[in-house]
């Protein structure tokens, strides 16, 4: 086999390609700051059309629109708004069966002139479904036919030629997630909605998982009162294996708190050790959390406050539970 070399990648100047890719990136920067300015009330119709459906959202395209389409009909239906996407070749071929009256479709084509994408638009309004355009020419006749018109337009594209689809599929792709965004907040989707989109993953376990669903409870909550000794103190820290023993009055109610970290000062510190009470070395009024708390606000609290355990208390105060950093690694929180 003959080994191809490319004389391009031999002869190429690193200070070029830094230069071709900044111009790149300012290019694309600047239609999305363009697209910003000069959004209006379409916009705003847009969004209320949206609103206004009894259906769901059809986002259709071809070619690279038509990933653009994709992605946008993706974040749609992650922040609350009930989305597919149609590819409008398909859609010519059957699927536009999959459309229906109480629908509004949003269809992508720079040119507004794309072939297939004009071919259904006609159908589509037959159907009594709602048109929304999102092109990069206003005068074009996808434009025309759509109930509203988002304006995509970009002066230029971040191709050297100035041909391959760059900056207008960016500004058509940050135009999408505008429109999302907008909707999102129309609807009042908090955090909670977003986790029930996203049960898997990371964010899911963080926007779903409570305290109670991970914290340590009855005998594997070490804690003591405080009439103990010190070292009796330290076999229950040593039992509990959670690096901490709590302190509780004789309501159950924590007034402190004494840590592996506080042994490891006391140690350094050279104190006589015989004949303490833990009431003596306890750090009082410890950090509490509830048991209806996100883990992952456990986790920006301990991290926030530098301590790697914290106590659960119920509604009259008393302590329900502990988790420590290992617990929330554990559950995949952090």
């Amino acid at each position: 086999m003959h080994e191809i070399k490319s004389k391009t990648a031999l002869t190429a100047d690193p200070g070029s390609l830094l230069s071709l890719a900044q111009k790149v990136l300012l290019i694309e920067a600047r239609a999305v700051a363009e697209l910003a300015e000069r959004l209006d009330g379409s916009f705003v119709a847009a969004v209320e059309l949206v609103l206004a459906a009894a259906g769901r959202v059809i986002v259709i395209g071809v070619g690279k629109s038509g990933h653009v389409a994709r992605k946008i009909a993706a974040t749609l239906a992650s922040t609350g708004t009930p989305a597919y996407f149609v590819h409008a070749a398909e859609a010519a071929h059957g699927d536009l069966g999959m459309i229906t009256r109480d629908d509004v479709v949003i269809a992508l084509s720079n040119s507004g002139t794309t072939a297939e994408v004009l071919m259904i638009a006609p159908l589509i309004k037959r159907h009594g479904a709602r048109l929304i355009a999102m092109t990069g020419n206003p005068s074009s006749a996808l434009a025309r036919l759509a109930d509203v018109h988002l304006d995509a337009t970009v002066t230029q594209e971040a191709c050297p030629l100035n041909l391959a689809p760059t900056a207008s599929t960016t500004a058509a792709l940050a135009l999408g997630d505008a429109l999302a965004v907008a909707l999102l907040d129309a609807r009042g989707f908090g955090p909670d909605d977003f986790a029930r989109s996203h049960p898997g993953g990371a964010l899911g376990r963080r926007l779903l998982t409570r305290v109670a669903d991970v914290m340590r409870v009855g005998e594997r909550v070490p804690q003591v009162t405080e009439e103990v000794s010190f070292t009796q103190a330290l076999l229950e820290m040593t039992r509990g294996g959670m690096g901490m023993t709590a302190i509780v009055d004789a309501t159950k109610r924590p007034i402190g708190i004494f840590t592996d970290g506080d042994l490891r000062r006391l140690l350094g510190a050279d104190t006589d050790l015989r004949g303490l009470k833990i009431a003596e070395v306890m750090k009082r009024n410890p950090w509490t959390i509830t048991p209806e708390a996100l883990a992952a606000e456990a986790a920006a609290k301990m991290e926030q406050r530098r301590i790697s355990q914290i106590l659960v208390v119920d509604n009259a105060g008393c302590l329900a539970g502990a988790l420590n950093t290992h617990d929330l690694m554990d559950a995949k929180v952090i």
